[in-house]
């Protein structure tokens, strides 16, 4: 897809037109086509004389067309704030590619929102909720943390408080920042248990100062009690030490196959955010409470898949690293497993039985890797003394196939 002259994407506020610096001014009066929104289109002149189109809707799938359709005409796209910043100017690179374009950014809704509040943004957790459900913010907090929100709408606000309050941080003090830059920028200040302020603009950042509550540690490892479950569940200890030997890294997809109560895959998404995982599992309400799980502890964007490997594994995207955690005996789940691996990727396998042993002991002599065996203890009462009380026995296996 080629075009004469470059895509020029111009970042805007809410200030409008004023604001935009005169490299920008200049691209709209030549543009012969502009495209945006219809609120950043409202913002700019009559002089602005360009043939003025807003984005349709889906907008993904039609951007190729319309990029094409405008070909050797002088084509401006509106963006809000700073492009590059989970904005259009993201989406356009993946569609025509960064040497077609000519990206000119404004300040983005959080460089303004820290300059207002006086916040370094290196120590800030930024979240949005654009395109994402509101308990996506649960990986973030944690006492002392400051939170920046991009909001979806007038009720994230609310949604925002409610989810505070639900996890024992109903002191936390929220700021809701409106239209900021415009001649319509207001702050409204709270306390999550004690927010009663009706829906307000819909273009909006909300502040979270994290009040004191309950911890939610980073590292893998969380504690049992974090989770729902039937007790299908990789107990604590167990889980650190599959963690580290799975090694997650950025943008990598895991497969957690057996995925139980989604422990696993739960704590390799929230290792980065950019880390995706797919759980497998056969038992419906079992798929549920994995949802639930994802949800609770910030992850919601973790895909459950209901079925029984290896059958439910087609047509899944390829996994960089898979895990299994159950069905290592039936027939066929292992071959198709690391078949299924990218080239480098790596295969993790957990065995509690001696059948499931057996597998894993056959698969170790013919492809290699590591086996580790573990015991776990944990101290519990025994009358008015403590003793050990001894989990079963799991053997764990990690291989990267040649």
């Amino acid at each position: 897809m080629r075009t004469e002259h470059p895509v020029t994407v111009i970042g805007i506020g809410a200030g409008g037109w004023p604001d935009l610096p005169g490299p920008a001014q200049r691209a709209l009066l030549g543009a012969d086509v502009v495209l945006g929104g219809p609120r950043q289109l409202d913002l700019l002149p009559a002089e602005v004389a360009g043939r003025r189109v807003p984005w349709p809707s889906p907008l993904v799938p039609a951007l190729p067309g319309l990029i094409e359709a405008e070909r050797g005409r002088r084509v401006c796209v509106l963006a809000s704030g700073d492009p590059m910043f989970h904005g259009i100017g993201t989406t356009l690179t993946r569609v025509i590619g960064a040497d077609r374009l000519r990206v000119l950014p404004h300040p983005s809704s959080v460089s303004l929102a820290a300059a207002r509040l006086g916040w370094d943004l290196t120590g800030v957790d930024v979240v949005t909720l654009i395109t994402a459900p509101v308990e996506s913010l649960n990986r973030v907090i944690n006492p002392g943390r400051r939170i920046l929100v991009l909001s979806a709408g007038p009720q994230t606000p609310a949604a925002v408080a409610a989810l505070l309050s639900g996890r024992g941080y109903g002191d936390s003090l929220l700021t809701v920042l409106e239209q900021l830059g415009g001649p319509g920028e207001r702050v409204v200040t709270g306390t999550a248990d004690g927010w009663v302020l009706p829906p307000g603009d819909p273009l909006n950042v909300v502040a979270i100062d994290c009040a004191g509550g309950p911890e939610l540690p980073v590292v893998p490892g969380l504690d049992d009690a974090a989770y729902q479950g039937d007790g299908q569940l990789t107990k604590r200890e167990v889980r650190a030490v599959t963690l580290a030997a799975l090694a997650p890294a950025p943008g990598r997809l895991l497969w957690d196959v057996g995925a139980g109560s989604g422990s696993i895959g739960i704590e390799w998404m929230r290792a980065h955010p950019s880390c995706r995982a797919i759980a497998i599992e056969s038992s419906a309400d079992r798929g549920a409470t994995i949802t639930a799980n994802a949800g609770a502890l910030g992850v919601p964007g973790l895909r459950v898949v209901h079925g029984r490997a290896p059958d439910a594994l087609d047509g899944l995207p390829q996994p960089d690293t898979i895990f299994i955690g159950g069905g290592l005996t039936r027939d066929g789940v292992l071959d198709r497993c690391l078949t299924a691996l990218r080239p480098g990727g790596r295969l993790v396998a957990n065995a509690v039985t001696v059948e499931s042993e057996a597998v894993l002991a056959a698969a170790y002599a013919k492809v290699g890797g590591e086996l580790t065996r573990l015991t776990v203890q944990r101290g519990s009462p025994v009358g008015g003394f403590t003793g050990w009380r001894s989990f079963m026995p799991v053997t764990i296996w990690s291989v990267v196939p040649r």
